[in-house]
């Protein structure tokens, strides 16, 4: 299974990449777990955007940003896989690529994120370790984690 991995500023998304990720995030983030919440928050227009696409579809997205924008150090947000495509492990794949995005484009390698609290394991997989206390984001159990 070969995924054609992007990362665009904002600017960059055609309409239709635009309308997928969206479309995306939304089913999983609001739909599947059943979470009302403001998903276009802002902060997409000075985000890059990750993402992969297999047979033309948006399988794997997430957003980075440079220091200042979500946390005091770079970060990665909205990282999410396609409900058929998550026994193929991109979400480890969409993390590397994430990773390696913060370091490229922002010349950063401290990362925080605010991680859904049932990820801590996949996200500690990649380096991460917790560094708060459990809190309710959207009545969803949340950690920060950090990448040195």
């Amino acid at each position: 299974m070969e995924i054609k991995w992007l990362i665009k500023p904002f600017e960059e998304l055609s309409v239709n990449e635009l309308y997928d990720i969206l479309r995306l995030r939304s089913a999983i983030f609001v739909v599947e777990q059943n979470c009302v919440y403001q998903d276009i928050d802002g902060k997409d227009k000075v985000a890059l955007h990750l993402f992969g696409e297999y047979d033309g579809k948006i399988v794997a997205y997430s957003r980075l940003f440079r220091p200042g924008i979500s946390f005091d150090n770079s970060s990665i947000g909205r990282v999410v896989v396609a409900t058929n495509y998550r026994d193929k492990k991109l979400g480890h794949e969409l993390m590397r690529k994430a990773i390696s995005g913060i370091k490229d484009h922002f010349g950063e390698i401290q990362i925080t994120i605010g991680a859904q609290l049932y990820l801590k394991k996949f996200y500690e997989s990649h380096g991460f370790v917790q560094s708060s206390e459990m809190y309710l984001e959207d009545d969803i159990p949340h950690i920060e984690m950090k990448k040195e």
